[in-house]
């Protein structure tokens, strides 16, 4: 997954460039997306062991106007807006995401970057759900944690 300094680089690198994203299903958010917001998303949590955990991303929201065919975001455009929202990230250590309607909010870390032609092009990645426990929940290598057996969910 790609984190804040790399994405920077590669932006920083590429200014005039325009920016397309790559959904998992290899369909591209169209071109004329807005990222409306970046934010700094942390998630603390209870795993069904028991354990206290946390988690912590830099979200960028992308959207599409239905009206406005003529947007287009640049590389260096993206880069400044990444430069604002460094007084609520707290490290350029974070991965990132972006978050999409597609059709349902769905949140796609950033996979990998390639320069092609006048674009940078971001491949995302889906999430998946896991479980955290699986040596307390007797499931080493099972793929869920909820059976009546284990009995930690």
């Amino acid at each position: 997954m790609m984190n804040i300094t790399e994405l920077k680089d590669i932006l920083e690198l590429n200014p005039a460039k325009g920016i397309d994203f790559i959904l998992p299903d290899k369909t591209a958010i169209p071109g004329h997306f807005h990222i409306t917001e970046v934010g700094h998303v942390q998630k603390d949590f209870i795993d069904c062991g028991g354990t206290r955990r946390s988690t912590s991303s830099c979200v960028l929201q992308a959207w599409v106007a239905a009206n406005d065919e003529d947007h287009s975001l640049s590389a260096g455009k993206l880069a400044s807006i990444l430069k604002l929202a460094g007084k609520i990230l707290p490290s350029d250590d974070l991965s990132v995401e972006v978050e999409f309607e597609a059709p349902y909010i769905s949140q796609f870390p950033i996979e990998s970057a390639e320069v092609s032609g006048d674009a940078v092009v971001f491949r995302l990645m889906t999430k998946h759900t896991d479980c955290l426990a699986k040596e307390q929940c007797g499931l080493e290598s099972a793929s869920s944690c909820c059976s009546q057996e284990s009995g930690c969910c």
